[in-house]
């Protein structure tokens, strides 16, 4: 007798009876057989089964002997607890979707393409096949990290030993229980224990006749490590139909659940565009001249935003969805993964002095260098001084600073006097004043980045991170400039960035991010701008590294 979707869910909301030892407010999973289990999933396997283009008897042998092996091991466990995939069966639908569309995707690729065509008739169904595997199981590491399944009793489950569906047989329990690890750590490599419960030693060696690439490419995809000096298709169709499932995922459940957790899932492939790019890219070679990354006594440190613009054009050839393109999105989602580690409370970056240079460098540092190194084979050198640029003290000043003249409306704060001033007499903008009025940073070449929090939407993120961006040497005119309580920035630079302003603002005021002229006033400011009078916003300078707050007009927030 099967059971309806409908029947399941109510199955699995039941409560446990009253002899188990859980409280009724956790009703656990239920022990569903395994074609109880796929029956929810007939639709998409129909999907898989035409794609991969086989007869019934092929099809059962190679992929549904697959799907059913792992369908035991993730039985109804979620894949997240409160993010993607986070609902009963949602591990499975990863898989099953992942696989989907991986293999999908070898359509349009040649795997061996400088064999003969004899070779690859041979080897490029065993490439598809591969591929599927690996789209299936490059989650199964979540069985060993993240989670503890019991039984009523409080029985754990050996995820090492068997698969979920037979150690419920064993028991024969007819509900489960699951916990999540407190602070678990990503480790992919763990998949790789899993991978035999799914995948049995039969089709592995199916796999490897004829050839010794086919399975170190699948290994390599599931646990994550890059494959040095060799360009892994497999890996790259997975990677890439994986961001799409998750994309299209979070997009669902937005209308259906709630706002989900957005990001958490990037900084994987953040992490996997920078272990490529330092074991292929030639400007990633560490100590070289112009180079990206450099190892000295006090670490590994990155250049930014050079660093991140590579990862960028990486991560875009690799046509990834939902990928930030914006080096300060990219900075905050490493900084909270612990990949990189902060110089202080009040700055993400570093500055370095390479050998032989004369000014230092904007860049980050890498919380051990083996994220990227390891596995590098000559293991690169480590220069023996430490890098990081401490500049000397400033002198004492003679005397105590001139208090600056009561300020018109909104003059032009001094920080910035190294950047030209809108053209046009400005009736709401003093001229700035050299030498003695000037702040100490206008004479030193700061690097001025946007600092927004997390929660800043994407397309605003993007769009005021690239205006801030202009006020660096380099990078053109600036389209932004100071005032006396913060940074000037047109509405119409959003328009030119496709965001509407309403939108912009809306965004910006949720996050606490605008000053206003008075309290519960608008968040808009007329200047003149270029000649022309201009309505903007004026953004918290604490935002924007490379300025000093304390030097600014404290001014209305938009929170006040």
């Amino acid at each position: 007798m099967s059971f309806s979707q409908s029947e399941r869910c109510a199955a699995m909301a039941t409560p446990p009876t009253p002899t188990t030892s859980y409280s009724a407010s956790d009703p656990g999973f239920a022990a569903l057989p395994l074609d109880e289990l796929l029956t929810g999933e007939a639709d998409l396997i129909a999907r898989i089964k035409l794609c991969y283009g086989t007869d019934r008897d092929s099809f059962e042998r190679d992929v549904l002997t697959l799907v059913r092996r792992y369908a035991a091991c993730v039985h109804l466990l979620p894949a997240t607890a409160d993010n993607y995939f986070s609902k009963p069966g949602g591990l499975l639908r990863l898989g099953l979707e992942t696989a989907f569309f991986s293999l999908q995707g070898t359509d349009a690729h040649i795997f061996s393409g400088r064999m003969s065509i004899s070779a690859r008739r041979q080897l490029e169904p065993r490439w598809r096949h591969a591929t599927f595997i690996a789209g299936l199981c490059c989650e199964l590491h979540r069985l060993m990290s993240h989670v503890i399944v019991t039984d009523a009793a409080g029985e754990a489950w050996p995820a090492f030993l068997m698969p979920l569906a037979n150690w419920l047989a064993d028991h024969r329990a007819e509900r489960y229980f699951l916990r999540w690890r407190p602070q678990a750590v990503e480790a992919r490599g763990l998949g790789l224990f899993a991978l035999p419960l799914v995948v049995s030693p039969a089709v592995m060696a199916d796999l490897s006749e004829g050839n010794s690439v086919i399975v170190p490419h699948l290994l390599a995809s599931i646990s994550g490590i890059p494959v040095y000096r060799e360009h892994n298709i497999l890996d790259e169709l997975v990677r890439r139909s994986l961001a799409l499932v998750i994309d299209r995922n979070l997009a669902a459940s937005t209308d259906r659940y709630g706002s989900p957790q957005y990001g958490s899932h990037l900084e994987r492939y953040l992490v996997d565009a920078l272990r490529r790019l330092a074991s292929r890219n030639p400007a990633w070679i560490p100590n070289r001249e112009k180079s990206r990354l450099w190892l000295g006594q006090d670490g590994l440190f990155l250049v930014w935003p050079g660093g991140a613009e590579d990862v960028c054009q990486l991560l875009e050839s690799d046509q990834l969805a939902g990928i930030p393109k914006a080096p300060e999105t990219m900075l905050e989602l490493l900084l909270a993964a612990g990949v990189f580690e902060a110089a202080g409370a009040e700055r993400s970056t570093w500055s370095i002095l390479q050998p032989g240079a004369k000014t230092p460098l904007e860049a980050t540092k890498f919380s051990s260098p083996a994220i990227v190194l390891a596995g590098i084979d000559p293991p690169p050198e480590t220069l023996p001084q430490a890098l990081e640029f401490k500049p000397p003290p400033a002198p004492a000043s003679a005397g105590p600073p001139t208090p600056p003249s009561a300020p018109t409306s909104a003059p032009v704060h001094p920080q910035l006097s190294l950047i030209p001033p809108p053209t046009g007499n400005d009736a709401n903008a003093a001229p700035v004043e050299e030498g003695a009025g000037s702040s100490p940073l206008a004479s030193a070449q700061s690097t001025f980045a946007l600092q927004a929090p997390m929660r800043l939407n994407p397309l605003v993120r993007d769009a005021l991170a690239n205006a801030v961006r202009t006020l660096n040497d380099g990078m053109g005119p600036p389209i932004v400039y100071a005032v006396a309580d913060g940074l000037f920035v047109p509405l119409d630079e959003f328009v030119r960035r496709g965001v509407q302003p309403s939108h912009a603002m809306r965004a910006l005021s949720e996050t606490s991010m605008l000053v206003k002229q008075v309290p519960n006033g608008p968040p808009t400011h007329s200047h003149e701008f270029n000649g022309h009078q201009t309505i903007g916003i004026v953004l918290d300078p604490c935002y924007v590294s490379g300025l000093d707050p304390a030097t600014f007009a404290v001014s209305p927030k938009e929170n006040s």
